[in-house]
């Protein structure tokens, strides 16, 4: 069997883009897979289309070989371009392996480590009255395990203390939805520009029984990040935006993090995925995946996270029930808050090209948040 085309797909989803490929082959076996979209996005499909000929007339099962073939073709090491578009062609070589040997992607990787994956459900909303509604329609759907932003949308507007305090008030209120027993967790989205910062807000917050506080610095800023743990009552999850298996061991070296989550669309696929699970372990770190994107993400997620043994928990933002969906001719639902483990050979989902066509790609990018001095804030 030989690759014989990497076909690429930008569609929008009513909010941002997505970047889907097709890996084709001469044996009618196409494999599906899906790129982070940065945004500004075309600069991934680009290097999609730099990257086709160095696949095309090759095996698709050898894909640790391709895969390293193609960073070493790069040189100098990836940013986030080149590990989105590695990522998106790893997935759907998987897929083709599955396809071909007539399993899951999973079992590919050595098989279920568990009979179903648990996820946490995002919680919307700005104010905390709006929290607490939307938290309790997700309890009544089964689900056990959350994350919010303790902060609102216009925290960088507000005096310090005033956020401080906004921040208790929301997660109080989500607790007095929920109850005590679901799990909780928070995301601070490397928005807060001070250590000390950081603290003050974990300190403000680590009374509601959090599961993890994710991002309170970025995670390359790895000296902050270990700082922070050592000084946090609850564990920090960071590792979204890393890339390979030696950033992550950096942060892991320097006991800077305790739940590891990487998303596999940016950081290498399922197999640079896997040696990152494997390195967590070693370091007595679990894994949960970060997983924004939509259903070939998810899909993405269930197959690593049913195949490792240091799994926590994957995101999930109810995409079932948004537009993104149309995109997928496949709809996974998690059931009480857990996903089944997929039957259907490979990654278990194919792209609805009618609807691709019908969707094209918006502008986005990631805006341009300020404090109320004008300064540029991080997002």
């Amino acid at each position: 069997m030989k690759i014989t085309k990497i076909n690429t797909y930008h569609a929008g989803d009513g909010r941002r883009n997505n970047i889907f490929i097709e890996v084709e082959t001469d044996e009618g076996i196409t494999g599906t897979g899906e790129a982070y979209s940065i945004g500004p996005d075309k600069s991934v499909i680009s290097m999609l289309e730099e990257m086709e000929s160095w696949f095309v007339g090759q095996d698709p099962s050898r894909i640790e070989w391709l895969i390293r073939r193609a960073k070493n073709t790069m040189r100098f090491p990836l940013g986030q371009v080149g590990w989105s578009a590695i990522s998106a062609i790893d997935i759907a070589l998987w897929d083709i392996a599955g396809k071909v040997a007539g399993v899951p992607v999973y079992v590919l990787l050595g098989g279920k480590t568990r009979d179903k994956v648990r996820v946490y459900h995002a919680i919307y909303g700005d104010s905390p009255h709006r929290l607490a509604e939307n938290a309790q329609q997700l309890i009544e759907e089964g689900y056990s395990a959350f994350k919010t932003s303790p902060v609102p949308s216009n925290w960088r507007e507000l005096p310090w203390r005033e956020v401080l305090h906004v921040a208790d008030e929301r997660m109080r209120t989500i607790r007095d939805a929920i109850g005590d027993s679901p799990d909780l967790a928070v995301d601070v989205h490397v928005a807060i520009r001070e250590t000390s910062q950081a603290l003050e807000l974990a300190k403000v917050i680590t009374p509601y029984k959090l599961m993890f506080i994710e991002e309170p610095a970025r995670a390359e800023f790895i000296e902050s990040s270990a700082e922070l743990r050592k000084n946090f009552r609850v564990a920090l999850a960071t590792g979204e935006n890393l890339y390979g298996i030696h950033r992550f061991t950096e942060l892991l070296n320097a006991d800077a993090v305790d739940i590891i989550q990487p998303d596999l669309l940016c950081c290498g696929g399922f197999l640079e995925a896997k040696k990152i699970a494997a390195i967590a372990e070693a370091h007595y770190v679990t894994v949960a995946p970060h997983n924004p994107l939509g259903l070939i993400s998810t899909a993405a997620g269930v197959h690593h996270s049913a195949s490792i043994n240091n799994f926590a928990i994957l995101e999930w933002h109810g995409d079932d029930k948004k537009r993104k969906s149309e995109l997928i001719n496949e709809s996974w639902i998690p059931k009480e808050g857990y996903f089944e483990l997929p039957t259907d050979p490979g990654i278990g989902m194919t792209l609805n090209h009618d609807a691709i066509k019908a969707n094209p790609p918006i502008h986005w990018d990631r805006g341009f948040a300020s404090y109320s001095d004008g300064s540029p804030g991080f997002l």
